[in-house]
């Protein structure tokens, strides 16, 4: 199809870009800010794109602003032309890792950052000399803030972001396990419920009060006694270290701290469930290739982490756990 260049030249192509960020943010302030707008100016973009379209395109909600459906049909379009746009005038090549220099940041908890950064570090080295990457510290607090400021360009979180702008991706699932030192607790493992409950217990929670165990406990009238809580897994072994007690963590976790220390990975008498682990990125990158790499480097690193947690999932090897990084069967 041949394009009438004057017709195209009428219409500001900068008004395709607020449009999707307000559609994006749900917000005529939020588009304003990812803009570096004033919001006078994206209310005015604004007020253009409805004259041009002819419909009021987002409509003034609780909350926020909801997009009609004229908005609703021109938004898929628009995002794929605006990516196509840019991926075009920047002339963006494929992206060749054993060539190219590049750093990487993503953003993660301590748990993902055990379990899974020294898996990611390995693939991305081998994968070129010139390659980096960088691990920032981030959670379900502050993981949109930073995605938005382009502190990270990747992020592993456990819940899902309900953000337009912001894509996803299940890589996993994940569940919990025990850790302990076997020597020093000197029960049969896995811990019969009543053997787990008569251990002192650390906590590692956000909080620092309670966590997903003592939830479970309540429902069947239980109590365990938490002698000491920690917010960083990453302390775990110093404190269970020659200790008589008991900590319950993500699985992925658990077979990482067992598998670089002396301390055991077992099955929680418990059953308290899975969780999905989501990849998140900005939608405007879609269309970097090295990013697109990048997620499929996490996700192999994610497979690899899973393996580790074959022999402590419940139900599958019942009777074995890790230690010390091998596997033993009781």
């Amino acid at each position: 199809m041949k394009i009438n260049v004057l017709d195209i030249k009428r219409l500001d192509l900068n008004l395709a870009v607020v449009f999707v960020a307000i559609w994006q943010e749900r917000s005529v302030t939020k588009a304003a800010a990812r803009l570096a707008l004033s919001q006078a100016a994206t209310s005015t973009a604004l007020a253009r794109l409805r004259e041009a379209c002819g419909d009021p395109l987002f409509v003034r909600v609780r909350g926020g602003m909801a997009p009609t459906p004229r908005a609703q049909a021109m938004a898929e379009r628009l995002e794929a032309g605006i990516a196509n746009l840019w991926e075009v005038l920047t002339h963006r090549q494929a992206f060749d890792p054993s060539s190219a220099s590049r750093r990487f940041s993503i953003g993660m908890s301590d748990d993902f950052e055990i379990a899974l950064g020294p898996h990611i570090a390995r693939l991305v080295r081998q994968a070129g000399p010139q390659l980096s990457v960088m691990f920032r510290q981030t959670n379900r607090h502050t993981v949109e803030q930073m995605l938005n400021d382009r502190e990270i360009e990747l992020a592993i979180v456990s819940d899902t972001v309900k953000r337009a702008w912001i894509a996803q991706e299940q890589i996993g699932q994940s569940g919990y396990a025990c850790v302990l030192d076997a020597r020093a607790v000197r029960e049969p493992l896995p811990l019969s419920l009543d053997a787990y409950l008569a251990l002192p217990h650390l906590l590692v929670s956000f909080s620092g009060r309670t966590g997903i165990v003592d939830t479970a406990l309540q429902a069947l009238k239980r109590e365990r006694h938490v002698y000491a809580a920690l917010t960083h897994f990453s302390a775990v072994p110093a404190f269970l270290a020659k200790t008589r007690a008991v900590v319950t963590l993500p699985s992925h976790a658990a077979a990482a701290l067992a598998r670089v220390s002396s301390l055991t990975a077992c099955a929680v008498p418990l059953d308290l469930g899975s969780y999905p682990v989501q990849l998140l990125w900005r939608r405007d990158s879609d269309g970097e290739s090295a990013l697109a790499w990048m997620r499929e480097q996490v996700k192999e690193a994610f497979a690899l982490a899973f393996e580790e947690t074959k022999a402590i999932e419940p139900g599958r090897s019942a009777g074995r756990k890790i230690r010390g990084g091998e596997t033993a069967v009781r």
